[in-house]
């Protein structure tokens, strides 16, 4: 074998394992967790959580970070995030195990719109994306990248500093295949600082602890302003 082949075996391996893939998909969210909180999560004893997350560690899927006398671990970077996100659209649509009320909103609330590591993703980063399209500031006929005006546009209506594009290696842009969706958001730095923006903004905030994002009344005027997003355009197929 290939020390390529060899390296990529040893990548399917770490994640090859129910209780390390549930860790990795709950960091997605873009927080640190501490090992309790993900052993509770994942159903299993601090230890057997703690081993887990060494083999994570050591394979360099997560990154640690302590505080104190506490230890946190998260996603090594957005690379990760857009790696298990990527690998979760190969799998059937998501038919989330409903059994009482509260699990029903919950996954109708990712389904509309959740973040997906530090960008917009669900039915709302879908419209989003569909939205520049159209209007010209987002380019997917030759590949997918950020026009001039929508470059402008990122920049001057949204207020997205220019330099906070660039604080980094990662693409401006990048395409993300949504795996509630099956269709492309924006992901990269473009992606990023726009989740940001608007949460600054208070167009969307954050409901609970989790990963679901719902659109303010202040959002919704101002997604409509901006981009012509109704906000029927978010809800679900019924």
């Amino acid at each position: 074998m290939s020390s390529r082949g060899a390296e990529l075996a040893g990548l399917a391996a770490l994640l090859a394992d129910k209780t390390r893939a549930d860790m990795c998909l709950a960091l997605v969210d873009g927080r640190a967790w501490t090992a309790g909180e993900l052993a509770r999560h994942a159903g299993v004893a601090a230890s057997t959580a703690t081993e887990h997350l060494n083999r994570l560690l050591d394979g360099g899927l997560l990154v640690e970070r302590r505080q104190g006398r506490h230890r946190y671990v998260q996603l090594a970077g957005p690379h990760v995030a857009e790696l298990l996100e990527s690998m979760a659209t190969h799998l059937d649509p998501p038919r989330p195990v409903v059994t009482n009320l509260r699990t029903a909103t919950a996954a109708a609330a990712l389904a509309r719109g959740r973040t997906c590591y530090d960008h917009l993703a669900g039915r709302l980063g879908v419209a989003i994306t569909d939205a520049m399209t159209t209007r010209a500031l987002l380019d997917q006929g030759t590949g997918f990248a950020l026009t001039e005006a929508g470059l402008a546009w990122l920049t001057g209506p949204l207020g997205v500093p220019p330099a906070a594009l660039h604080v980094t290696r990662r693409p401006v842009v990048r395409p993300c295949l949504d795996w509630t969706e099956r269709r492309t958001h924006l992901g990269g730095t473009a992606g990023a600082q726009l989740c940001r923006r608007l949460l600054d903004l208070d167009w969307i905030s954050r409901i609970g602890t989790g990963r679901a994002i719902r659109v303010t009344r202040t959002g919704e005027s101002g997604l409509h302003d901006l981009l012509g997003i109704e906000p029927s355009a978010l809800q679900l197929d019924s």
